[in-house]
């Protein structure tokens, strides 16, 4: 009776365990397939951009310069030059500026340094700048192009690219360590049945400390 009754027990426990692990199997996969569907593009964005910087000076493409000079109407220059210190651009006088240069500078912030203001209108891939020289009445426009590849490796960055961006890159952040954690969740549970989950996942871990000990950190 007593053995019947222990018999019982142990199955009992054995099938909560099952359960439980049933459970945890269907949940780890389930978010598992989710994060990769969210970061599938991603990754493979930052995989190959990864690549392209790491290969920078080799890959990127010589810049290609523009430069333009723009006269000031003389109604803008007077708007401009009361300016003392900095302060946002109105309305008005974005499109005054726009209108003269071709430039749109709505909601930047002008600061008048002994009549010059330079504004940074650098993007990925792509440096320029606007210089307003009030005293003469010009404007001056730079940029240099450089390249796709250069644009691909500071999107992997996030130079240049503005708030939304980096909120993406956070966001492909987040579906990483949840793909990452689910996947260690996964090998785990199917350790047994694979015996070179550990030794592979212990090579993938220790080949870059070995590299950054023996040719980084020295």
């Amino acid at each position: 009776m007593i053995s019947a009754i222990r018999k019982g027990t142990q199955k009992s426990e054995a099938g909560s365990r099952s359960l439980r692990a049933s459970f945890w199997r269907r949940q780890l996969r389930q978010w598992h397939w989710i994060s990769s569907a969210l970061c599938l593009a991603l990754v493979f964005l930052f995989a190959v951009t990864g690549f392209t910087l790491n290969h920078a000076a080799s890959l990127e493409a010589e810049g290609v310069s523009t430069q333009a000079e723009f006269d000031l109407p003389a109604t803008l220059v007077a708007d401009l030059s009361a300016i003392e210190g900095e302060a946002e651009l109105t309305a008005a006088q974005a499109r005054a500026i726009q209108d003269a240069t071709g430039v749109d500078l709505s909601g930047r912030v002008a600061r008048n340094e002994y009549g010059e203001m330079i504004f940074d209108l650098a993007r990925p891939g792509k440096d320029a700048s606007l210089i307003l020289d009030l005293n003469a009445a010009m404007a001056y426009s730079d940029q240099i192009d450089r390249g796709t590849i250069a644009k691909l490796n500071d999107l992997h960055k996030g130079r240049h690219a503005g708030a939304v961006w980096s909120l993406m890159i956070d966001f492909a952040a987040a579906c990483f360590v949840v793909f990452a954690v689910t996947g260690f969740g996964l090998l785990w549970l199917q350790a047994r049945m694979q015996p070179a989950t550990w030794p592979l996942a212990t090579l993938g871990a220790v080949l870059p400390l070995i590299a950054y000990i023996l040719f980084v950190h020295a």
